[in-house]
């Protein structure tokens, strides 16, 4: 019984909460400079009555840039083994690279942002 009141309360909360997602935390996906999105390669069809969150092993991660000019796509292509470009601005990654990719795209922008205030 106390099971059922957990998930009615946390059903509850998610859908009391949704118009918050919708308008506050999804319109600020299109206005960030890069985007990491996590995609699970489990079955998640029904997150209600998942027991684990899929695991880094488990997923893929789409890295979306707004202004793709000036990323070195082919360098981060061959650095990231198993990676790809799934359009002109993004590259997907797998799940377990994510920190890997992180350092090679986020790294020379945090020197730039250094050099920059020098």
């Amino acid at each position: 019984m106390w099971m059922f009141f957990i998930w009615h309360t946390v059903t509850d909360t998610i859908l009391r909460r949704m118009p918050d997602y919708i308008n506050y935390i999804c319109p600020q996906f299109s206005e960030t400079d890069i985007n990491f999105q996590r995609i699970p390669t489990v079955d998640t069809s029904n997150p209600f009555i998942a027991r684990w969150i899929p695991t880094a092993d488990e997923s893929m991660v789409i890295i979306r840039f707004r202004d793709p000019r000036g990323i070195d796509f082919p360098y981060l292509v061959s650095m990231i083994h198993d990676s790809f470009m799934s359009r002109a601005n993004s590259i997907v990654i797998p799940g377990n690279k994510l920190d890997l990719a992180m350092q090679l795209i986020l790294t020379p922008i945090v020197m730039q942002l250094i050099e920059r205030k020098r």
